[in-house]
């Protein structure tokens, strides 16, 4: 998506809420090795993986951005990263961290952060591609700090729907709509990729605001990869899991009743964009999945 959609006051006073929503949940840290489990695709070495595999950063400067992506393909089950995204003065930046397949009619479920300027927040924006097809941006201002300290960011990906997580806290649902004619990723594997580039052409204020190369280089940090999900292995999956913990989370049929609390917190306070709402965008009227109550 080619700008910033919306705008609203960040309710700073639901801060402390978020606090205590967050240490009412149990978090696990989850292991993984880059070596075993990404390749790093561009960027000539802006990218590097060190620590014993524990840790992978991605920079950007003038001259290139760069990327990595899963050696394996994945249909169905839950993905976790921690990012920690590039600090200070990010505006005209974008990391991008999601799924998907390949071709003109892939599938994609998409978390990308665009930086801002110091002090102002990042805009989380997210989409969901299916058959080609995205436009279905939803964008949030997050409740804390991203560029301070590593936080978990996952996608749960199931037949019946799609959950976007930020530390555990759905912020996002898109459910399974074919039986009113919307298609949905369902046959396709996709592998994970990341990437840190220069978007300044659109991902700050519209393009109003540009890169200030005099910071870079820009480096965004990963950690604690895990994939509780189905391999794909060519012709069919199984069901192989890089990691034992919470065995069989992904496969529940949704969310409880606290999940869809913070679920309704999130989106009371801190959506600033919903594609199922912008009546000026879809005159004709909002696409199909919008109209349906679930």
């Amino acid at each position: 998506m080619k700008e910033n959609m919306g705008s609203c006051s960040n309710a700073v006073s639901m801060v402390f809420m978020a606090c205590l929503v967050m240490n009412s949940l149990v978090f696990v840290a989850y292991g993984g090795d880059f070596y075993q489990d990404f390749d790093l695709t561009w960027g000539d070495r802006r990218g590097k993986i060190f620590n014993g595999g524990k840790l992978l950063s991605l920079s950007l400067d003038r001259v290139s951005g760069s990327g990595f992506q899963s050696k394996k393909e994945y249909l169905f089950g839950r993905i976790d990263m921690q990012l920690k995204l590039v600090a200070g003065n990010s505006a005209g930046t974008v990391t991008a961290y999601y799924l998907s397949s390949q071709g003109p009619t892939h599938d994609e479920i998409d978390f990308e952060f665009l930086g801002n300027l110091s002090g102002d927040p990042y805009i989380l924006h997210t989409n969901v591609f299916t058959q080609g097809k995205g436009d279905r941006e939803q964008q949030f201002y997050l409740w804390f700090d991203p560029t301070r300290n590593f936080h978990t960011y996952s996608i749960i990906w199931k037949p019946q729907h799609i959950i976007f997580l930020v530390d555990n806290i759905p912020i996002r649902v898109f459910k399974n709509a074919e039986s009113i004619g919307v298609p949905f990723p369902k046959s396709q594997p996709m592998r994970i990729y990341s990437s840190l580039w220069n978007a300044d052409d659109w991902a700050t204020r519209g393009g109003l605001v540009k890169t200030d190369w005099t910071k870079a280089p820009f480096t965004a940090y990963y950690r604690n990869f895990n994939a509780n999900a189905c391999v794909w292995s060519g012709t069919a999956s199984s069901c192989g899991r890089t990691n034992s913990v919470s065995d069989g989370a992904w496969e529940t049929n949704g969310l409880d009743a606290p999940g869809r609390r913070r679920l309704r917190w999130v989106q009371k306070y801190f959506m600033i964009y919903n594609y199922c709402t912008d009546l000026k965008r879809f005159p004709q009227g909002v696409p199909p999945e919008c109209k349906r109550r679930f």
